[in-house]
């Protein structure tokens, strides 16, 4: 993670595949990895954040689907609380499990 990079979390709920599908590849394009189906995590810079959440404005469906964007600080990353199957195994990266141990 660079410094000038913040950790963010996005969370989506998107009912079209189609729409789903560009999201899920503009998500990872950024360099974010998949922890759950619908919830991606990772470092990225400011200016890729704000495309992201320009991309997804633009795509979804706004009286149906919802994306949730939240950068969040290292220091309050820190104080994530994770209980049972925090991510799906099949899906999470060497890199995402580093943010946590």
């Amino acid at each position: 993670m660079k410094n000038t990079d913040t950790l963010v979390w996005v969370i989506y709920d998107i009912s079209s595949n189609k729409t789903r599908r560009k999201i899920v590849k503009e998500t990872q394009k950024t360099g974010l990895y998949r922890v759950q189906k619908s919830v991606f995590l990772g470092a990225i810079n400011r200016a890729e954040l704000d495309s992201l959440a320009m991309f997804a404005e633009d795509l979804i469906d706004k009286e149906k689907d919802s994306v949730y964007i939240f950068p969040m600080c290292a220091e309050d990353f820190k104080k994530v609380i994770l209980k049972g199957q925090a991510f799906d195994k099949k899906l999470v990266s060497d890199e995402v499990k580093s943010f946590f141990f």
